[in-house]
C-alpha cells in the first residue's frame, strides 16, 4: 500500500470530527506496521485526545518501528492535551508521515523539527491539497487572525428571499433546509441582522439528530431594537451575542445581559463588519455562517469579508420591485469593480439547486 493509501484513510477518520472540536482542527491518525494497519484515531471533541494519542494507544506495543499517517503536523506544545511530538518520540515510531503542516504560530515547523531532532525520518506533504481544504476554516483563521465567512440564503430563481409583504416560509424545500443545518453544525457561529429576527423570529439552532455543539447566535443590531421577547434572547439553547452602538438605549443593554445576553457596544453610529469579526476572533470564534438579511450579505460582500458562497435556489419567480433580494445596498459602480468567483459544486438537492462559490484569488 502507497502513503496516499493510508493518508486517505487518516483524511476519513478525520471527518468524525466534524462540528466537535470547536475551533480545532480536525485531524486523523493511522499507525501501520509491517503493511498492517495496528492503530487508528481521530480528534473527535475540543478538549480531548489528539487523534495521535488514540492512535498510538491503540498500537501498543506495536507502534515501536512503525510508522504514522497524520493528516496535520502533530502539536509540539502544552495546550489542553500534551505535546503529541513528544509522544511520537517516547513511542519509538520509525517514520512520521503528515499531510499538511500547522499554520498555528504555536506549531508551525516546530512539531516536525523535534522529531527530525529526535532522528525519526519525515515525509511531508502528502496529500496536502485535501488535508488542507478539510481545514479550510481553521487554516484561514490561522493565516489572517479573521473567521472564516461563509455566506448563506435561500431564495427564488429570480433572486428574491420574501415577497414584497415580507412573507418568505417557505421558498426553498424541506430537503434544502435540512442540508442548510449542516453548515450550522460545522461553523462557531451563526450570524444575522436585526431585520431577520423581526421578521422571522428564528431560533438559529442547529436542528440535526443527536447531539450538537450549538454554534453562538450572533444579532447586528445598530440601535437595539431586537424584541424583547425574540426567542434567541430567551429560550437558552445557544448562547446569543449582539453586537451594537452608542445609540443602543443603555437600560436595553442592561435588561439583555440579565437574561444572559453578551451585549458588545461599538464605539461608533454604524456596525462595521470588520469591527465584528476581529472582536469575534478574539473571542475564539473561528468561523461564522452569514444567514442575512440582504443589507448584512451587502456589508460583507462590499469589504470582501467572506470566503465562501452558499445559495439555495427554488424553481419559483417571485417578481416584485419591492421584494427583497440576496443581496441590498447600491452595489458596484462598475463591471470592473465585481468581484469573480468560481463555482465549487452545483447540486439539486430536493427540487432545488444548491450553488456553492468561492471568490477567485487573485
Amino acid at each position: 500500500m502507497t502513503d496516499e493509501h493510508y493518508m486517505n484513510l487518516a483524511l476519513e477518520l478525520a471527518k468524525q470530527g466534524e462540528g466537535q472540536t470547536g475551533a480545532n482542527p480536525l485531524v486523523g491518525a493511522v499507525v501501520v506496521k509491517d503493511g498492517q494497519v495496528v492503530g487508528m484515531g481521530a480528534h473527535l471533541k475540543y478538549g480531548e485526545a489528539h487523534a495521535e494519542v488514540h492512535a498510538i494507544q491503540m498500537a501498543g506495543r506495536h507502534a515501536e518501528g512503525a510508522v504514522i499517517y497524520v493528516t496535520l503536523e502533530p502539536c509540539s506544545h502544552y495546550g489542553k492535551t500534551p505535546p503529541c511530538a513528544e509522544l511520537i518520540i517516547r513511542s519509538g515510531l520509525k517514520r512520521v508521515v503528515v499531510a499538511a503542516e500547522d499554520p498555528n504560530p504555536l506549531v508551525s515547523g516546530r512539531g516536525i523539527s523535534i522529531i527530525k531532532r529526535a532522528g525519526i525520518e519525515v515525509t511531508t506533504g502528502v496529500l496536502k491539497e485535501q488535508a488542507e481544504e478539510m481545514n479550510e476554516k481553521f487554516m484561514h483563521f490561522m493565516r489572517t487572525g479573521l473567521p472564516y465567512v461563509t455566506l448563506k440564503a435561500a431564495a427564488s430563481l429570480d433572486g428574491k428571499t420574501a415577497t414584497h409583504t415580507g412573507d418568505s416560509k417557505w421558498i426553498t424545500s424541506h430537503e434544502a433546509r435540512l442540508d442548510a443545518h449542516k453548515y450550522r453544525k460545522n461553523h462557531q457561529s451563526i450570524l444575522v441582522g436585526v431585520g431577520t429576527i423581526k421578521a422571522d423570529d428564528p431560533s438559529l439552532t442547529c436542528r440535526l439528530p443527536g447531539k450538537v455543539n450549538q454554534p453562538v447566535r450572533v444579532v447586528l443590531d445598530t440601535k437595539l431594537t431586537i424584541p424583547l421577547h425574540s426567542k434567541v434572547i430567551h429560550d437558552q439553547e445557544a448562547p446569543t451575542w449582539i453586537y451594537t452602538t452608542s445609540k443602543a438605549d443603555p437600560e436595553t443593554v442592561r435588561y439583555l445581559e440579565n437574561e444572559g445576553v453578551q451585549v458588545t457596544v461599538l464605539d461608533a453610529e454604524t456596525i462595521l463588519v470588520r469591527d465584528v469579526l476581529q472582536h469575534l476572533a478574539e473571542n475564539g470564534i473561528t468561523s461564522v455562517y452569514v444567514e442575512g438579511g440582504s443589507a448584512v450579505h451587502a456589508s460583507f460582500v462590499n469589504e470582501g469579508l467572506y470566503q465562501q458562497i452558499i445559495f439555495y435556489l427554488a424553481p419559483k419567480l417571485i417578481g416584485g420591485l419591492h421584494s427583497p433580494s440576496i443581496i441590498s445596498g447600491e452595489g458596484f459602480q462598475s463591471m470592473k469593480d465585481v468581484p469573480l468567483l468560481q463555482f465549487t459544486t452545483i447540486t439539486r438537492i430536493g427540487r432545488d439547486l444548491k450553488l456553492a462559490a468561492k471568490p477567485i484569488k487573485e
